[in-house]
């Protein structure tokens, strides 16, 4: 945990000293995430292609439903890749900040997609409780322990970055749930195979639908927050006032508006009452607050200088 932990901290100093750095800085981070993204669509593609024949061939339900949420995992990664890209296409005049919120909306239809997938699972396993069918206990299985192999690697890919992103992390969660569904459809292939029982097939889906649900919540939560332009989650507005009254001159801060341009990065807009004595030198202490900032991972900030004398014209200030 604490490597993990010591990977964000240093990722929000690594940016701190102006806006080219920080461009500069997210290039190798993307590259690797590319190829990442790359070889988790070709290996679930090629797993899900398994599982429908598989499925097909035994019948197994926790097959075809694993083949079915694992498409939607291609899905998801090709969209976050998606968005990855289109991150990098610069601002023009109708999209002003470019188009960083792609990966908002792409994070928060992947949550969609698996609450609508594991809504299917369920209504699936329900009506195979009431007429179960004969499976093949041993193919199951055997299709699993590959399943289990291919989300773990793809997981693995993930988990460095995991921390930085909402995608990322999107797509983490997805493999390593993943991974634990299938082995949760290998145990039930085995049980299946030396006991007979076949309703076990479908108790599995349910639990995997369970299972996928708690893992998907707060992703849906986190995504539709963005979505709303609400405050991200890991930013203490307390704290980000407090280091912006360390500024030198800086009286009081209010109107102060915190959001998310993209699932990585974070923008402020805010008064500052400021000294009048202390005007001459507002871009000095416009540049210490945007490094500032820069440390609690807001990498656009935007000031508007007040007088203490002055009336704030704005209702909620």
């Amino acid at each position: 945990m604490s490597a993990e932990h010591n990977h964000s901290h240093s990722h929000s100093h690594d940016h701190s000293h102006g806006f080219g750095h920080h461009h500069h800085d997210h290039t190798p981070k993307l590259d690797h995430l590319n190829s990442a993204f790359i070889v988790g669509i070709i290996l679930n593609s090629a797993f899900v292609i398994i599982e429908v024949v598989a499925g097909l061939i035994t019948g197994s339900l926790s097959l075809l439903t694993d083949a079915g949420h694992n498409l939607s995992d291609v899905a998801g990664l090709a969209l976050a890749l998606l968005a990855f890209k289109l991150t990098k296409v610069g601002s023009n005049n109708k999209y002003t900040y470019g188009y960083k919120r792609s990966t908002i909306l792409v994070s928060f239809f992947n949550a969609v997609i698996l609450v609508a997938s594991i809504g299917i699972i369920a209504y699936e396993a329900i009506i195979r409780f009431m007429h179960p069918q004969v499976i093949s206990g041993s193919t199951m299985a055997l299709v699993s322990v590959i399943g289990i192999a291919i989300n773990a690697f793809t997981a693995w890919l993930f988990v460095k970055d995991k921390d930085t992103d909402l995608n990322v992390k999107g797509a983490y969660t997805h493999m390593a749930m993943d991974a634990v569904v299938s082995l949760g459809v290998v145990i039930s292939g085995v049980i299946i195979y030396f006991t007979k029982f076949y309703w076990i097939d479908s108790a599995v889906s349910l639990i995997i639908a369970i299972v996928i649900l708690r893992g998907t919540w707060s992703l849906l939560k986190d995504s539709l927050r963005l979505e709303m332009d609400g405050v991200p989650k890991e930013m203490n507005l307390e704290k980000i006032k407090n280091e912006l009254l360390k500024g030198k001159g800086i009286i009081d801060v209010h109107h102060m508006h915190v959001w998310a341009l993209s699932t990585t990065e974070n923008a402020l807009t805010a008064h500052l009452v400021i000294d009048p004595v202390d005007l001459p030198l507002f871009e000095q202490i416009k540049h210490d607050l945007r490094h500032r900032l820069q440390h609690l991972d807001i990498n656009h900030s935007t000031f508007e200088p007040e007088f203490a004398d002055e009336k704030c014209a704005q209702e909620d200030c």
